[in-house]
């Protein structure tokens, strides 16, 4: 039998006799045939058109035993991690590159994401280290001189999972009350609730060695600075090099460029390189990175720390400022649900001056476990926790927030200079 052919309007029905145009108001009028509608059930059929917008074939099941049904974007599969939120109102590719994600889902509060695409200019490392990205909305359009690909297409092309249009307000007010929740994203429907629930609760971030996954497997020179469009800060260095080795426990490149913007000539080495190694190259100060995961799970870590304290100067960031903590005798917690965004309150308490930086941890080094002679010099004004460290009788300052802070916001950038002064002074003094 023919298709028969109806009339309708978008958004309303017009009235018998009505007249699509009256009074200059102009009425948008769809023809369609039958032969163009899809079926009750979704199916397509010879001649019949797919819908035009994605169904609901992803789930998050959380380990409190919640259960989100979703959009998949990105990669298929099923995957198991921690979940935490990220109040960063952009920079998602940044985080996305960012390796001390490794063994988490990231869900963005920001609610669109997406819209600038991506670009092979911000990304902080080679690889995508998360375990997947969850969203409120995903941008149907990218607008940036800069996009070469989409952020869907980026995801599948790193064979990283994406999952869009669920509630992420519920769910940070939920991992806000309860903490960080292990969790499992999945795309495969012939996995029930029950079995995907069973591997959230027998799964746990504590106590994985994240690091040896992250880090580079041989030493290797780094050469790149900020660029010039980039660089803000140019206004504080003396243009003597310094001889920097820099342990990659997960670090990012903007904090190479910019200690290789202020001077420093650098040597990137493995978590493991032997401390004894690093002496003989007779480096003028020490950098640890940051990284991912419990810095108590990494032992080897500590020791070769402590086996460089007071040989040379070392700063520590983020991982890096952990792992001196317990190398100077404190200890080191897991926070309900740690700090990931770009818009936390920080005081120097050196100064008075509040920063406002970027921060990436789930654990903290508590201040009432370190020795004398150590001082916290910063603290995070939205909890109180320590966020940054000194000890001048070894030369050793740290921050357990990001001074690079790419993208932004830039108020810590000045601890560079700070660490090309301390080396500065260890060199006039020797």
């Amino acid at each position: 039998m023919a298709a028969t052919t109806m009339t309708t309007t978008l958004g309303f029905v017009l009235p018998t006799g009505l007249s699509p145009r009256r009074g200059g108001l102009r009425v948008s009028i769809v023809r369609c045939s039958a032969s163009s509608l899809t079926t009750s059930t979704g199916s397509t059929a010879s001649g019949i058109a797919e819908k035009p917008w994605s169904s609901y074939d992803a789930r998050l099941v959380l380990e409190d035993g919640s259960i989100w049904p979703a959009k998949s974007f990105g990669a298929p599969g099923t995957r198991v991690a921690e979940l935490v939120f990220n109040t960063s109102l952009t920079g998602y590719q940044e985080i996305l590159t960012d390796p001390s994600y490794a063994g988490q889902f990231v869900l963005m509060t920001n609610p669109q994401i997406g819209n600038t695409g991506v670009n092979l200019d911000d990304e902080e490392s080679k690889q995508c280290f998360l375990a997947g990205l969850v969203i409120r909305s995903l941008s149907i359009s990218t607008s940036n001189w800069r996009c070469t690909k989409t952020l869907a297409d980026y995801l599948t092309e790193r064979n990283l999972m994406g999952i869009y249009d669920l509630d992420t307000r519920a769910i940070t007010r939920r991992l806000r009350e309860e903490g960080s929740l292990n969790g499992v994203l999945s795309t495969e429907q012939s996995k029930t609730d029950e079995e995907l629930l069973h591997m959230s609760r027998s799964w746990d971030i504590v106590g994985i060695d994240l690091i040896s996954d992250v880090s580079c497997k041989s030493p290797y020179e780094w050469v790149d600075k900020t660029d010039p469009e980039w660089d803000f800060n140019t206004n504080t260095r003396d243009g003597k090099p310094y001889r920097v080795i820099a342990y990659d426990f997960g670090i990012k490149h903007n904090i190479l460029r910019r200690l290789s913007s202020y001077g420093c000539q650098i040597t990137v080495v493995p978590s493991t390189f032997p401390a004894s190694e690093a002496l003989r190259m007779n480096p003028d100060g020490i950098l640890f990175s940051n990284g991912p995961g419990d810095p108590s799970a990494v032992p080897y870590a500590v020791e070769t720390v402590k086996e460089l304290l007071g040989k040379v100067p070392v700063y520590g960031i983020c991982m890096g400022h952990q792992l001196l903590g317990q190398a100077l005798g404190g200890k080191t917690y897991k926070m309900k649900f740690g700090h990931h965004g770009g818009n936390h309150p920080v005081r120097n308490n050196r100064t008075g001056q509040v920063e406002i930086s970027a921060q990436n941890h789930n654990y903290a080094v508590d201040p009432a476990s370190l020795p004398g002679g150590v001082e916290v010099t910063h603290v995070n004004l939205n909890d109180g926790s320590c966020a940054g460290l000194s000890f001048p009788a070894m030369n050793v300052m740290s921050l357990q927030y990001h001074p690079e802070a790419s993208p932004g916001p830039h108020d810590s950038d000045n601890a560079f200079r700070e660490f090309i002064e301390l080396m500065k002074r260890s060199k006039q003094s020797s």
